[in-house]
């Protein structure tokens, strides 16, 4: 299990109301986490917010702590 996978399952609910927050416009649907499918949850994220992975991989490290 990445870094990542680890941050993203630890405490995604504290991290989830972050990002909605600080991006108004992403919507419950767009921040569903599932297990095992981290790639797919990045993938929606990188596609709203019109960011790369690494941005959207750092972004979520740094709302993670």
């Amino acid at each position: 299990m990445s870094a990542l996978t680890q941050q993203i399952k630890g405490n995604w609910n504290e991290v989830k109301g972050k990002f909605k927050q600080q991006y108004a416009d992403l919507t419950d649907d767009d921040l569903l986490y599932e297990e095992g499918k981290e790639d797919e949850l990045l993938g929606k994220l990188q596609k709203k917010l019109g960011k790369t992975r690494a941005e959207v991989e750092d972004e979520l490290e740094r709302l993670s702590h």
